[in-house]
């Protein structure tokens, strides 16, 4: 096939058709159901907020259900991710639920990295989702995927404005998961007080320049709802899993002396609206955000770490073969050159090995020299002392001789005088 035979395919125009009849592709959105339902769904939620905000609490009361829960202390070294995957069921509908806690959040003095091991855990999620996608037998059908597809950021009820590191970490993280600020135990606040700290959150997020999760308008079925939504955020969430007998029916609330706060009473909290939009409205769509945004993003900026190209600098089309082929040229050329640096190298150290050992060698051979010639001093010292010994020796010799000799004459001579004495005392 030429190029001008592909012009003319790319060219051709649909044309619509009429059906004389029933065919039966109407059921595909059926069979599209009844085959998610067979495989079921994931769904992923990060919960961001210091140390005894509320967040195991929600969770708790967002899906009805007692999730295991390891109470975290203040004094951690540093924060960590504690993810946790639960297996639930509603109606004929499975759900793979993943609750991602950031333990030790906001616990120590600096908390200036403290949004790294959150960043890092999202992009080591989506990394692991490229590598399944990158591999020749791939089981993305059957594939857990873990990658975040919410982030709920619990924020401190304070009535006067965002922490600094609320701010820094929502403003890491917008770009890499769809982030839902909520303002945690509001009942803390008054109501007057929690509508200026809503404006005025906002109002911070808007001039920081932080892009959190908006619900989508562009569905004519939930764009009302949807729009009005928009403008409760931040929810003011209060959660409770504790039964409170209101009237004649028992609902999850908080007691206090002064009275009760219903958790899914909309004058009391926004709790309803969040679970409705979060699950039974938008589920779906902050999975496709996930996937369709953040995931893209990721993806597109390492396989442009990796070279690899969409368009040649001339704008054709490049191929995945060509790149690949390309970036393989690349890296033969680039292990050849490092090879020839490496046997260079290597030639370089022994020369200067084989230099280096000559000196030793020279230097030991002067030793050995220096040495031989103090050995044959030494030893030369050595025979002039035994020759000057030997000389004493025969002198000494020859002087007991000489004594030995006048020893035994002047005994001689003794004996003979005394032999006359004798004599002459006979005669």
């Amino acid at each position: 096939m030429d190029t001008n035979d592909t012009d003319i395919y790319s060219s051709e125009e649909e044309r619509n058709l009429n059906l004389g009849g029933h065919v039966g592709f109407d059921s595909l959105p059926d069979q599209l159901v009844s085959k998610s339902v067979i495989q079921g769904f994931s769904f992923n939620i990060l919960c961001v907020g210091e140390t005894g905000i509320g967040k195991s609490t929600f969770m708790n009361t967002l899906f009805n259900t007692t999730f295991e829960n390891e109470e975290a202390s203040h004094y951690q070294n540093g924060v960590y991710l504690r993810p946790r995957t639960y297996n639930l069921q509603e109606s004929n509908v499975h759900l793979k639920l993943t609750i991602v806690d950031t333990v030790g959040f906001g616990d120590q003095i600096n908390k200036e990295e403290s949004y790294k091991p959150i960043v890092d855990y999202i992009d080591a999620q989506f990394e692991s989702y490229l590598q399944e996608e990158l591999k020749i037998k791939r089981c993305l059908f059957n594939y857990h995927d873990t990658r975040i597809h919410v982030c709920l950021y619990f924020i401190a009820p304070t009535g006067h404005s965002l922490k600094s590191l609320d701010l820094v970490t929502m403003k890491k993280l917008d770009s890499k998961v769809n982030v839902i600020p909520i303002i945690a135990k509001a009942d803390t606040i008054c109501k007057s007080e929690l509508h200026k700290f809503k404006i005025k959150i906002m109002s911070e997020l808007v001039s920081n320049g932080v892009q959190i999760y908006q619900f989508p308008t562009d569905d004519e079925v939930i764009t009302e709802i949807n729009s009005s939504m928009n403008a409760h955020l931040p929810f003011a969430v209060v959660g409770s899993t504790e039964e409170v007998k209101v009237g004649n029916k028992s609902v999850r609330a908080r007691q206090y002396p002064w009275g009760v706060v219903q958790v899914e009473n909309e004058s009391h909290c926004d709790f309803v609206k969040l679970r409705e939009m979060l699950i039974r409205v938008n589920m779906e769509d902050l999975r496709e955000q996930t996937h369709t945004r953040h995931y893209e993003l990721y993806r597109r900026c390492k396989l442009e770490e990796m070279g690899f190209k969409d368009t040649d600098p001339d704008n054709e089309p490049f191929s995945l073969q060509e790149t690949y082929e390309a970036k393989r040229k690349e890296f033969l050329h680039e292990l050849q050159q490092k090879e020839e640096e490496m046997r260079q190298m290597f030639v370089t150290k022994v020369k200067e090995t084989e230099a280096e050992l000559k000196e030793k060698e020279r230097e030991l051979h002067e030793k050995f020299e220096q040495l031989k010639r103090m050995h044959q001093e030494e030893k030369r010292k050595l025979e002039e002392k035994r020759r000057e010994l030997e000389d004493e020796m025969n002198i000494f010799n020859r002087v007991k001789v000489a004594s030995e000799t006048l020893q035994g004459q002047s005994l001689f001579g003794s004996s003979q005088q005394s032999f006359r004495k004798d004599k002459d005392k006979k005669n």
